[in-house]
């Protein structure tokens, strides 16, 4: 009996690990996504200037005049980049999310063997 009580325990813990690491990995996404969202806007708004429009980058405190070429290529290397560790995140939940599934199957598993385990030793009683 008490080592399934382990067992089931061990199993708890670790589907709990496996919901905490797949929750942080989630928020990221989440956060990917805010800044792939802003980074598209800001590519919209730069392909509506003219040639001769004049860009200024915020570093910091101060705002930096910037040829419009390279600020679109700077968003755009920024969207891909972000586009790529969406794709990387995405694989990774998908694991988590499998690992978690395991976890629960067999959770679930134990606890019937731990319920079936009681009964026996019930009626030994």
């Amino acid at each position: 009996m008490e080592e399934f009580q382990r067992k089931l325990q061990s199993e708890v813990e670790n589907f709990k690990l496996a919901q905490k690491e797949l929750e942080k990995v989630v928020n990221s996404r989440q956060q990917l996504d805010g800044q792939l969202n802003e980074n598209e806007i800001v590519k919209k708004e730069l392909d509506l200037l003219k040639a001769e429009a004049l860009v200024y980058k915020s570093i910091g405190p101060v705002l930096i005049k910037t040829d419009l070429v390279e600020a679109k290529q700077n968003v755009s290397k920024r969207i891909e980049f972000i586009s790529k560790e969406l794709k990387r995140v995405d694989d990774q939940i998908n694991t988590l999310e499998k690992k978690q599934d395991t976890h629960n199957e067999n959770l679930q598993r134990l606890q019937q063997q731990f319920q079936q385990a009681q009964v026996k030793a019930a009626m030994k009683s």
